[in-house]
């Protein structure tokens, strides 16, 4: 028991690191915008995705392991526990990332300025960004969210159906494969078809993002570039996202058991 408490709290801690960075993700096209360089604003994030990435990676060997140590009597009750856990740590990544969003804009505004004055070298960035200088003055952009950054906050130019499809997106997202796991449980003559099935899942959210999501929020940052925008409305439509996505979190839970059974149902017609 005290293994698989340990494996938790590693799983959770990747989980919280993802969706950090996911969330950290918004305020990539407000700093992109902020300097005139969406581009290299994007290009520059590439690498944090590779973190979220490697994080993903290793985290899911360890989620999927949780099944192969469960006991043998309340399995399911004990899996239930388990994965609810580790959706609470989406919450809280993505509330780290909330609250880490004015502090990334500023450092990342100046990232991307570095970036660009030495020729989209990134070697050459990291070695400007960790000298004990540039710590001590990045340091200094530290500030947390309040009532000033939230000042002409206003959802009334913002889209309720763009709230609502994001925060569905990433409750999608949270539960995909947690959902995958627990209903190969309730179906286990099709186990490895329900396991396989979140990757179907998880691409309909894709769609959903991609389709609905994505292209609002990249228009808004090309406005407020090409001068047919303002910034203050990127801004409070990044808000907005980031708020929908911590809510999507929290969705989950509620998601989560209904899901499993959903796929464990849907493969029936599958095998």
């Amino acid at each position: 028991m005290e293994f698989v408490t340990e494996k938790l709290i590693y799983i959770s801690l990747f989980i919280l690191i993802i969706h950090t960075i996911e969330t950290l993700a918004y305020a990539v096209r407000l700093s992109g915008a902020r300097v005139g360089l969406i581009a290299s604003a994007l290009s520059l994030f590439n690498i944090m995705v590779i973190v979220s990435r490697m994080a993903n990676m290793l985290q899911q060997p360890f989620t999927g392991s949780l099944v192969d140590t469960a006991p043998s009597s309340n399995t399911l009750s004990f899996l239930e526990h388990q994965y609810r856990v580790i959706i609470g740590a989406s919450t809280i990544g993505t509330l780290v990332g909330i609250i880490l969003l004015p502090t990334f804009v500023a450092l990342f505004s100046r990232a991307i300025i570095h970036l660009s004055q030495q020729g989209g070298s990134v070697p050459s960035l990291f070695k400007t960004i960790f000298t004990l200088d540039y710590i001590k003055r990045g340091l200094n952009q530290m500030h947390f969210p309040n009532r000033t950054y939230l000042k002409n906050f206003s959802l009334a130019h913002i889209p309720k159906r763009l709230f609502l499809i994001n925060m569905l997106v990433t409750s999608i997202y949270t539960v995909g494969v947690l959902s995958a796991l627990y209903a190969a449980l309730l179906a286990p003559d099709r186990n490895n078809t329900v396991i396989m099935s979140s990757g179907l899942i998880n691409g309909i959210a894709t769609i959903l993002l991609v389709v609905f999501v994505d292209p609002k929020i990249s228009v808004m940052a090309d406005d407020v570039i090409n001068k047919r925008g303002n910034y203050l409305t990127l801004r409070n439509a990044s808000l907005m996202m980031v708020t929908s996505r911590l809510l999507g979190t929290l969705l989950a839970q509620l998601l989560f058991i209904p899901g499993a059974e959903y796929i464990a149902w849907f493969t029936q017609f599958i095998v």
